[in-house]
């Protein structure tokens, strides 16, 4: 049986965007800091290593782990993935309302998200309404 390791990102700086998704699921901002910078320099890598990869994750162990690679040019072209950010419901509603996707889709692009448009339709019997989004190096995600 397989296990979802890490959501792997490509970037060009991946400790901004590491510190972006961190926020954007209520992660601590990790930095290689001491003792696991020394442990990691220890055991042969550079600080240009270090610089070229950050990680992003939920320290409780239940949500995503995210790993950002140096990437070796600029995003072309849509991504082949997206992640969908589900919008939590208030409490003892059934379903995240608008007003609630519309507040957390403000306070993503007040971290440096971007609209590509919304969404608000039916998908057969079940209405949709999410934003299709980027992150700030242009990784597309809908925010639902």
């Amino acid at each position: 049986m397989a296990a979802l390791g890490n959501i792997t990102f490509y970037a060009d700086d991946p400790r901004a965007l590491s510190h972006f998704w961190a926020e954007v699921f209520g992660y601590p901002k990790i930095e290689w800091e001491d003792p696991i910078r020394q442990q990691l320099l220890d055991a042969g890598l550079t600080e240009a290593d270090l610089a070229s990869r950050a990680l992003a994750e939920d320290p409780a162990g239940k949500g995503p782990r995210l790993f950002f690679h140096h990437a070796d040019g600029p995003k072309s072209g849509r991504n082949r993935l997206h992640l969908d950010i589900s919008v939590s419901p208030s409490a003892g509603a059934a379903r995240t309302s608008p007003a609630e996707i519309d507040a957390e889709k403000d306070r993503l692009v007040a971290l440096g998200a971007s609209v590509v448009r919304l969404v608000s339709q039916d998908w057969g019997p079940w209405p949709e309404y999410y934003y299709q989004m980027r992150d700030p190096e242009g990784n597309e995600f809908c925010l639902q």
